[in-house]
């Protein structure tokens, strides 16, 4: 697959004159190194990640491991006979251990994204016929199991890493950091209608607003909206650093010194929009849960508190009794569906926080389906 050529992130310029003081926020838009806020994760402060050769660093690969391993291995201690569906592949990091880890398991990898693909392509192509990677949004798996090429529907392990990639915020080209200019984009998946240009430039100021805080959290969402309509009334919004300076002018010196970047809920809250990220983990979390067999786990890792919400709600429900409440027993065939694997969301430790920053807010859940394999 055609990969598109990347903006070297350390070289990327503004395209119009910042001002001194939204340079400060805007390193990039220098020609000097820096480090970078993780969308809404910490600040790197330049020490060093552990990276692969694909400059990739998996999240928690040791705990999902562990979690799956028993999913995995219940036809064979090699993997043989299971299938694990990453359901966001990205770079391949996770699927890579996990094929090397079971030389008998097959792997369903699902990402919208083709240049993900292509790269995780490049990196699975050793394990041949025992992948199959698919362009897809995570909400389309039930259609990705049921298109014939399955001799079943389900599978025995199941792995989603949500939110925007590494990769994907390395890309600047892509207008998902806002330590870069670039254009005002943030598509997962390119060919997708919507850009956070046109949300910019086009969505009222009370939809704005409304995205900014539902999405971000953001606390000055209305004043940001109403300065955002003032500007593109004078000229349209191209880039993200247009944006940036924005930012830097509408939110107020005092909150601007605390609390991480200033753009940083303003880009998750049109990230999340432009992507359809909760609509769609929505419509994918029941359909992964059905799609378990017997004895088959699911791990989530989400790393900002909607998706987690979100995560949480449904894993409540699927480990609740199913028996009408008022009654003393439970009655036959309405016993939980799922047993949670661990108790509450798991975080990472201090050593995988500080060798790889991205790993700061991870929140993992786990659940095993109840039945006989």
């Amino acid at each position: 697959m055609k990969l598109c050529a990347a903006t070297d992130r350390h070289t990327a310029r503004a395209s119009w004159p910042l001002s001194e003081p939204a340079l400060a926020y805007f390193p990039d838009a220098r020609p000097a190194l820096s480090g970078r806020d993780l969308d809404a994760r910490a600040l790197t402060g330049g020490a060093a990640m552990a990276q692969d050769s694909h400059g990739h660093v998996p999240v928690l690969l040791d705990r999902c491991v562990d979690l799956l391993t028993p999913a995995l291995t219940r036809h064979s201690p090699d993997g043989s006979g299971a299938v694990l569906l990453d359901a966001t592949l990205g770079a391949g990091g996770h699927a890579e251990r996990f094929l090397t880890e079971f030389g008998g398991l097959s792997l369903i990898g699902l990402d919208r994204d083709p240049t993900a693909l292509g790269i995780a392509g490049e990196r699975l192509s050793g394990f041949g016929d025992r992948v199959r990677l698919v362009r897809a949004r995570y909400d389309g798996i039930e259609g990705v199991l049921a298109d014939g090429t399955q001799d079943t529907p389900a599978v025995d392990g199941i792995l989603f890493d949500l939110g925007v990639s590494s990769m994907q915020l390395d890309r600047t080209d892509r207008g998902f950091s806002y330590a870069a200019d670039a254009p005002l984009d943030m598509r997962m998946d390119p060919d997708a209608p919507l850009t956070a240009a046109e949300i910019v430039n086009t969505w009222d100021e009370r939809a704005l607003a409304r995205v900014l805080r539902e999405y971000g959290d953001e606390r000055f969402a209305s004043r940001i909206a109403a300065q955002i309509a003032r500007r593109r009334a004078r000229q349209p919004f191209a880039t993200t650093g247009e944006l940036v300076e924005l930012l830097y002018q509408a939110i107020p010196a005092p909150a601007r010194r605390t609390g991480g970047h200033p753009a940083k809920r303003t880009f998750q809250a049109l990230r999340i929009a432009v992507n359809g990220e909760l609509d769609s983990l929505r419509e994918a979390l029941p359909a992964a849960l059905h799609a378990l067999a017997p004895r088959g786990r699911i791990v989530v890792m989400a790393y900002q508190s909607l998706e987690d919400r979100i995560v949480k709600g449904e894993f409540a429900t699927a480990t609740a009794s199913r028996t009408p409440p008022g009654l003393p027993v439970e009655l036959p065939g309405h016993g939980p569906e799922f047993v949670a694997l661990t108790r509450g969301a798991e975080r990472a430790s201090a050593e995988e926080i500080a060798s790889n920053p991205r790993s700061a807010p991870v929140r993992l859940r786990a659940l095993e389906k109840v039945g006989e394999q």
